[in-house]
């Protein structure tokens, strides 16, 4: 279909409350047609068409009103009832102007939450059905019963239990108040809370230590509560917990009050936190409302559980069979290439990123529609040697024939190569079984790049659902045996694990010390495999986080070396976070190390996993199959804590445009959606108000170049004060924060930046919150996931400075120490990550004199240049400007800029001690396809700052020149500055 807007799209764009013709079909046969406004109701359309009808023939044979829903074509192209008569016609947004009549069939609540889902998640659950796929089908049964299960489990919590369900704490890292460079404050003063009871409207203002626990605070305000209001009736303290005013957000357990992330920010800014008491009976009112929806359902759905899975009828051992593992390359489909050229698949075995034997190429063929190999590939590759997650990659390209040059006559001619497509597919199924049969594979158009990088391994495994647009390979996979084939199970390996290596010799010992010691490893040569791999059971018992090491030397080609990995896998200690998180990239594919991984990320807290979510959401992209121990793994923890379910949502809804992921988030958010069918309700109205946004500052892209700024900024807060655009972007949760309320928006105090993509600046009422208003900004068209990571990084540094006692973002007595400290956390931060394009724009200050910076679209050292002249000479910003404010504008004051560069040198030293932490981090991101972040090369950058391989001594001396040479350098960056002003005034 040509691209263009079809049915009633650019009627539902238009705003304002107009009416629109709408064709209703009654289940009489009788067709009706009158306006309605697109803002009624279906509860009021169907009432005009009682009306209506009334007076139509056949009207005696209708059945009472309620006996009857209204259908139509979806957005999503799904056929929806409308059970939700409360909706108005212009949230329905049907696809065509005709509702459809029809008697209700089946359950309501179930057809109701499935389009609710449907919409949400952007795409239709019926596509999940139309796939008529076993594996979709089961692993959405399966996935649906654990979380539904989750979720009856959840109800039955204690309500204090289920209050860590909905409402985390939000704590800092560190417990201790501390002073400027780290030292804990001595006699810290006792601080002030206002704190009141639900219901009521007067406050106490308590006087409490900074390490009080909550429980401590609760019994002096009863306390003071029975002394003002003399009540005699005896209340526990066990009986209520502390909400933040005009928040979702709970201050309870047993952590000091200063833990907080409210309370400290509060101390922090010199204000007073406002708390409310309330009482069990409330939050056990608030469950039973999240659980009613959530039971109505399970009620609702058939109790009947899938079908078990047929039993593998193994009769013979996969590792017996020594036959060469081959294909049948047959056919073609729609392969667009141009006249002259030959046509060549390149097909190659991989485990990860390793290539398990020598790459077949096919014969040539000429360009058609539909080319015929008709080739049997036969790989130098046994099929008992074939690991479990054999990867099989295919790639298309054309040959071309290059002409002669006029001079070289001796030379034959030679070929080019033009790549076309790429497709991948699993040698083994989803239920272990060596595959069998014919298979279709719809390629995915390929990049043009060096022949060496046309098979493409670190792609999905999923085919291009584009199927009239893309290229297809039919091949077979041949019957070896007359029954199915199952790669064997451990459980069925027997083996006896031993060496014959003298493991006490001193100098082999050190030899491996220093291979495992290594952090900046790239590859190994062949004496370093061989003596890694002799001494495994060494380096289990000494060196266990050098797992990785040992996985990347193992021969998967060889399956008397696999059996022997697995088999020291079962006894290896669980692994911290920091090095189980790098087992997790595309080069480890294998089942049991992935389980591995998965049972000692199991130990992460809460807090710690919502600082990897992004990366594990990328990291499901390497996954083979629908069910997988990472997606099981990460569902469960969402439905164990709301928070980390909101940004998981959220995490896999941003890519659902992505064909390549669509399916499996989909899958995903589906089961998420089963498993929390009150969320539902709250993620509705969070993505309706992020689609108005998106209206609203489309508008303002539209119309800004046309009129004055003055009149584009009165049109937009006209705009938002439609019926339509305050309802939606009114009393939601933010996005970004689910604890924070956004309430009533402030259209009067809205306003659009001047950045190239026209950011909206949108502020909302909150009369709990210090200042009486919440902003947010609201940006579209720029791909933001590198300001994203980038950001997260510079939160987890934050967190790791914190821990050792450094706080970079005090709120101290004088904004000049406030501006200190916060420039040398940037300075550091922005020199490790290698953040480009640091100009006066992208550099703000607080009114507090907090220094912080913005926009992170260049990263990793990927600095930006003008007519080929780099523009950015220096290795972080420290201009003379910032040193004047240092030293308190005096020049002698040498005091203070010494200690500046302490803090710098001391915030450096602690990134050094968890750069592979970063690095992994950096690595699991490979899988979201940014600009500047596609292979280990891109992150040289990041272990050449963090100067891994080097001793701390080294590290800080290389820190050291660089500091000096920021320093020294600092006028080339004014010059820059200017340079970047004068453009951006000849742009206005």
């Amino acid at each position: 279909m040509p691209p263009g807007e079809y049915g009633m799209l650019g009627e539902w764009k238009k705003e304002g409350d107009h009416d629109i013709m709408m064709d209703f079909l009654l289940p009489t046969g009788i067709f009706l047609k009158f306006p309605v406004s697109r803002n009624d109701t279906i509860g009021a359309i169907k009432k005009m068409v009682w009306r209506n009808a009334s007076s139509e023939p056949l009207y005696g044979a209708l059945s009472d009103a309620d006996a009857y829903v209204f259908t139509c074509i979806n957005s999503t192209a799904e056929r929806e009832e409308l059970e939700d008569e409360t909706r108005r016609l212009c949230d329905v947004r049907p696809f065509m102007s005709v509702l459809r009549l029809v008697a209700r069939e089946g359950d309501r609540v179930e057809k109701l939450t499935n389009t609710q889902i449907s919409l949400l998640i952007g795409k239709g659950l019926h596509e999940f059905d139309s796939q008529k796929n076993h594996e979709v089908n089961e692993f959405r049964a399966k996935m649906r019963s654990f979380c539904e299960e989750k979720a009856q489990d959840r109800q039955r919590l204690p309500w204090y239990q289920w209050m860590e369900y909905s409402f985390s704490c939000d704590l800092e890292p560190c417990v201790s108040l501390a002073e400027p460079g780290g030292i804990k404050t001595k006699g810290t003063k006792k601080i002030f809370v206002n704190v009141k009871f639900e219901a009521s409207d007067e406050s106490f203002m308590l006087q409490q230590e900074p390490q009080d626990l909550p429980m401590i605070l609760m019994r002096s305000a009863l306390k003071k509560k029975a002394t003002v209001f003399r009540s005699v009736r005896q209340e526990k303290p066990e009986d209520y917990t502390l909400q933040v005013n005009g928040r979702w957000e709970f201050i309870y357990g047993k952590y000091p009050l200063c833990q907080f992330k409210y309370i400290f920010s509060c101390l922090r800014g010199g204000q007073t936190p406002h708390l409310t008491m309330v009482h069990h009976s409330t939050i056990v009112k608030y469950q039973e409302e999240q659980g009613c929806l959530g039971s109505q359902v399970s009620k609702s759905r058939s109790l009947s559980k899938p079908p078990p899975l047929p039993v593998k009828k193994n009769t013979s051992s996969l590792w017996s069979i020594e036959e060469p593992f081959h294909i049948h390359l047959l056919q073609g489909y729609r392969v667009n290439a141009d006249e002259g050229m030959k046509l060549v698949v390149q097909a190659g075995l991989f485990h990860g990123s390793e290539l398990l034997c020598k790459v077949v190429t096919s014969g040539e063929v000429n360009v058609c529609s539909e080319p015929l190999w008709d080739q049997k590939l036969v790989f130098d590759i046994s099929v008992s040697d074939l690991p479990r997650m054999s990867r099989l990659c295919f790639a298309l390209y054309a040959v071309i024939e290059k002409a002669k040059k006029p001079r070289s006559t001796k030379k034959k001619n030679k070929k080019a190569d033009c790549p076309l497509a790429w497709v991948n597919t699993m040698v083994f199924d989803y239920k272990d079984q060596l595959k069998t049969g014919e298979f279709l594979l719809s390629t995915w158009p390929s990049v043009p790049d060096d022949k060496g990088d046309l098979l493409n391994p670190m792609g999905t495994v999923e085919k291009n659902p584009n199927v009239d647009s893309a290229a297809g390979l039919l091949i077979r996979f041949p019957n070896i045996r007359p029954h199915p084939l199952y790669y064997p199970h451990f459980d069925k390996v027997h083996l006896i694990l031993h060496t014959r290596f003298n493991s006490r010799h001193c100098t082999f010992h050190m030899k491996l010390k220093e291979i495992v010691d290594n952090k900046n490893y790239t590859e190994f040569f062949e004496d370093e495999k061989e003596l890694l791999w002799k001494l495994r059971g060494v380096v289990r018992e000494r060196y266990p986080e050098s797992l990785s090491k040992l996985l990347l030397i193992t021969k998967w080609n060889k399956h008397e070396d696999v059996a022997q990995m697995v088999a020291f896998l079962q006894k290896w200690p669980d692994l911290p976070a920091l090095h189980a998180l790098e087992l997790l990239d595309y080069s480890f594919p294998d089942p049991m190390v992935r389980s591995f991984t998965i049972r000692c990320l199991r130990k992460l807290r809460d807090e710690e996993l919502l600082q990897y979510l992004l990366q594990l959401v990328q990291v499901l992209k390497y996954e083979s199959y629908l069910d997988c121990d990472l997606a099981t793994f990460l569902l469960e923890r969402a439905l164990s804590n709301k928070r980390i379910g909101h940004f998981l949502f959220w995490h896999l809804k941003s890519e659902m445009h992505v064909s390549s992921v669509s399916l499996r988030f989909g899958l995903i958010l589906e089961a998420y959606c089963r498993g929390n069918i009150y969320h539902i309700k709250s993620l509705w109205k969070q993505n309706e108000a992020l689609n108005k946004m998106k209206a609203l500052n489309d508008f303002v892209k539209s119309g800004w170049q046309k009129t004055s700024r003055q009149q584009m900024t009165d049109d937009m807060k006209l705009c938002i004060k439609q019926e339509a655009y305050m309802e939606a972007l009114s009393y939601l949760l933010s996005p970004l924060n689910p604890s924070i309320k956004l309430s009533e928006i402030c259209a009067d105090r809205c306003k659009f930046m001047d950045s190239k993509m026209k950011p909206l600046w949108l502020m909302y009422k909150n009369k709990w919150v210090q200042g009486d208003a919440v902003g947010i900004i609201f940006k579209n068209g720029d791909d933001l996931r590198q300001d994203m990571l980038t950001l997260q990084m510079i939160q987890l540094m934050e967190i790791l400075w914190k821990k050792e006692g450094l706080d970079l973002r005090d709120k101290l007595d004088q904004a000049i120490e406030e501006f200190t400290l916060s420039c040398a956390g940037y300075c550091v931060a922005t020199y490790v990550l290698g953040i480009g394009d640091r100009h006066n724009d992208n550099i703000m200050i607080k009114e507090t004199g907090q220094l912080f910076h913005i926009d992170f679209g260049h990263f990793l050292g990927n600095f930006k240049s003008k007519f080929g002249i780099n523009r950015e000479r220096v290795p972080f910003i420290l201009t003379y400007d910032f040193v004047h404010v240092i030293q308190q504008g005096r020049t002698n004051n040498s005091e203070k800029f010494e200690r500046f560069r302490e803090c710098c040198e001391q915030a450096y030293k602690i990134l050094c001690r968890n750069g592979t932490l970063f690095v992994n981090l950096f690595a699991m991101m490979k899988a979201a396809g940014l600009p500047e972040l596609s292979s280990f090369k891109d992150i040289q950058y990041l272990k050449d700052s963090l100067a891994l391989g080097k001793s701390e001594e080294e590290a800080l001396k290389n820190f050291k020149v660089k500091f000096n040479e920021a320093l020294r350098e600092s006028w080339k960056t004014k010059v820059n500055w200017m340079m970047h002003s004068l453009a951006k005034d000849s742009r206005l």
